[in-house]
């Protein structure tokens, strides 16, 4: 009788046990999503894309992109700060993320209410002018910039990464730059190629089919390092100019509360879906850079954004339009 009553205490015991692990199913057991801050077909869109793929292979579960656009990336942003921290929504971010706060007068959640995850990719920004213009080089740019006329240089608004490239040049280099703002960075671009204006900067996914198609005339990147689709065009850096640095980057943030493990374990699958042929194949050719690391080299990265790009928004005086 007591043999039979410990052997069905021990299964009592069991069963609750089994239950509890059962009702704790591990992460992830469902579908992720990735929301984007901008519409579809952007360079964030197809990076979020093309990488949740390669998450979603890495993980054992779809992972699935929605688009939420408005307020240069802010509506996204938002949603997926107030979204419950349970590991199954994470915001795609750009630049904005950075440096919206230091624009906007006024912001619907707080800078902490989203913990970066992972570096997904850079788009690195390439100046350009047309393809009929004088400038053959940052040099003959910025020499341009000091004649009595000036040079035109068109971006995507106050703010954007175009008009950031032009204030460092101009604090970097000197000269004589009349700012002329577009609703978009392709806008812009089509202000460079029709010759209303002298010269702009975008993101290379951007401008390299319009380089490929003659329109227009590549004459530095502004990242680090040269980037594979465009091997032959220097880097400001190589041109004398290291402070002329910036590029459009996506990174992957989730709630605040989202338990560290899965914060790891996201980032691990990232990281390992950047590093495989498949996804750099996809990305490298339209001037994508795959950009795989841990959290902690994330994290770094945003600060040393903010440090840098904070006094250029207070001596420009950038205010949203």
């Amino acid at each position: 009788m007591k043999s039979q009553m410990k052997s069905v205490f021990i299964a009592a015991i069991f069963g609750i046990f089994s239950g509890q692990l059962l009702a704790a199913d591990p992460w992830p057991s469902h579908t992720i999503k990735y929301v984007v801050g901008f519409g579809p077909g952007g360079a964030n869109d197809l990076v979020a894309r093309v990488v949740a793929e390669g998450v979603s292979k890495q993980l054992g579960q779809p992972v699935i992109v929605e688009n939420k656009p408005g307020a240069g990336s802010v509506l996204g942003a938002d949603y997926v700060a107030k979204s419950a921290p349970d590991g199954y929504t994470f915001f795609v971010g750009a630049g904005g993320l950075v440096t919206n706060p230091m624009i906007k007068a006024s912001m619907p959640y707080k800078e902490g209410d989203l913990l970066p995850v992972g570096m997904m990719a850079v788009s690195p920004s390439i100046i350009v002018v047309s393809a009929d213009s004088k400038v053959n080089s940052l040099k003959d740019l910025l020499a341009l910039a000091n004649e009595p006329k000036g040079l035109n240089f068109s971006t995507a608004g106050s703010g954007s990464t175009p008009h950031f490239v032009a204030e460092m040049l101009k604090v970097k280099a000197g000269g004589k730059y009349e700012i002329i703002p577009y609703k978009s960075g392709s806008e812009g671009m089509v202000a460079v190629i029709s010759n209303q204006v002298d010269a702009t900067s975008e993101a290379s996914v951007v401008v390299i089919p319009q380089i490929q198609g003659g329109k227009l005339k590549a004459v530095a990147s502004t990242w680090n390092k040269r980037i594979s689709a465009l091997p032959n065009v220097p880097t400001t850096k190589e041109q004398g100019f290291p402070e002329v640095f910036i590029g459009h980057w996506a990174g992957v943030f989730a709630p605040k509360g989202t338990p560290e493990p899965i914060l790891e374990k996201m980032n691990k699958a990232i990281d390992a879906a950047l590093k495989t042929p498949e996804v750099q194949n996809r990305l490298t050719p339209q001037g994508i850079e795959p950009t795989p690391g841990n959290r902690a080299a994330f994290i770094k990265f945003l600060t040393d954004e903010r440090n840098r790009l904070q006094p250029i928004v207070k001596r420009a005086n950038m205010s949203e339009d």
